[in-house]
């Protein structure tokens, strides 16, 4: 099959090396978002899909627009792909370049569609607690992620799983799942299911605040945003901003739950039954060799690793002990 990769992030790399590598594709060429400003030095930087690209002697085209860029479209068009693959472009492509190829315009969607159509499902999976996750191939059609589904591939979601940990295997999984799809496609042994719009939810784009941590919410919701949002979520201490990067519900639910690294908390269990209430935010116990604890709407919430202004991420323990901190300080 010849084929056009659509692709920006780190995230779509995995696919483009797989179809790369596998003799039943020509990738004829590479589509991807232009240079960009990244990094805290503000350097021009090409994406990470274009650095790909480059490394393999990929033709590659960055237009602003792709829908107004009439040397791009005429460039597509002489090329007579038989489909274009998408995998996070980050651009809407409009119907005659949906039309462009044999078998269309074939999507790998980090979600099990109709769930978290949009531009952030990991995210907002996480968020939400869910328990599974997966990929879903399916036929670009005008809509945001609306298309019939090809093919789809579960990723079991654990307590302590971040949004980067989740991406990373997610991406390996379109990877197959992609090469899986484009095979079956042109074997004629693949056709699209429409959706059950009445199953569908959406990830829409993160907001600056998301990232805000409200400590009346419970504390196994404050989990899932801080590992959801991850490494992003912020609140307030002494005088500047927190964030926070890692945590752990100290419910009697999660007890159960406890990974390896964590296994001395159990011993902490019986303790924090017996705390006094304190008001949301407010810094209710400091477990020796793990951070402080700190009540939330319900349930008590251990942070493991944060990151104060001007400083490295640290353990949640070097936090207590590097600030000093007391009980009954106040957090937000």
């Amino acid at each position: 099959m010849k084929l056009v990769f659509f692709g920006t992030p780190a995230f779509a790399v995995p696919s483009l090396h797989r179809l790369l590598l596998q003799t039943d594709f020509e990738i004829a060429g590479v589509v991807t978002q232009p240079d960009r400003r990244r990094g805290r030095g503000g350097r021009v930087t090409p994406s990470a899909v274009k650095a790909a690209a480059m490394d393999a002697g990929c033709p590659i085209w960055q237009p602003q627009r792709i829908k107004k860029d009439p040397d791009t479209l005429q460039a597509l068009q002489i090329l007579q792909a038989d489909a274009f693959v998408v995998v996070a472009y980050g651009q809407i492509l409009s119907p005659e370049i949906l039309a462009m190829p044999k078998f269309g315009c074939i999507n790998a969607h980090g979600s099990l569609l109709p769930k978290y159509r949009g531009a952030a499902p990991i995210q907002w999976s996480l968020f939400h607690g869910e328990t599974e996750t997966g990929v879903t191939t399916m036929q670009m059609d005008a809509g945001m992620d609306t298309g019939p589904m090809l093919l789809r591939s579960a990723l079991p979601l654990g307590l302590l799983d971040n949004a980067w940990q989740v991406a990373d295997r997610l991406a390996a999984l379109s990877a197959d799942l992609l090469a899986d799809t484009l095979i079956k496609l042109y074997q004629q042994k693949l056709r699209g299911v429409p959706q059950p719009e009445a199953e569908a939810s959406y990830a829409p784009l993160i907001q600056k605040a998301d990232y805000e941590l409200d400590w009346r919410r419970g504390a196994i919701a404050l989990h899932n945003q801080i590992r959801g949002f991850y490494p992003n979520c912020i609140t307030q201490f002494r005088d500047g901003p927190l964030k926070i990067s890692e945590s752990f519900p100290l419910e009697f639910a999660a007890a159960s739950q406890l990974p390896p690294e964590l296994d001395g908390l159990a011993a902490a269990y019986s303790a924090l039954a017996e705390l006094e209430p304190t008001p949301p935010g407010t810094i209710a116990a400091l477990l020796k060799g793990f951070g402080p604890v700190i009540s939330t709407g319900q349930g008590p919430l251990l942070l493991r690793q944060v990151q104060p202004t001007g400083k490295k991420a640290q353990s949640g323990w070097d936090f207590v002990n590097g600030h000093h901190l007391t009980l009954g300080e106040t957090l937000g």
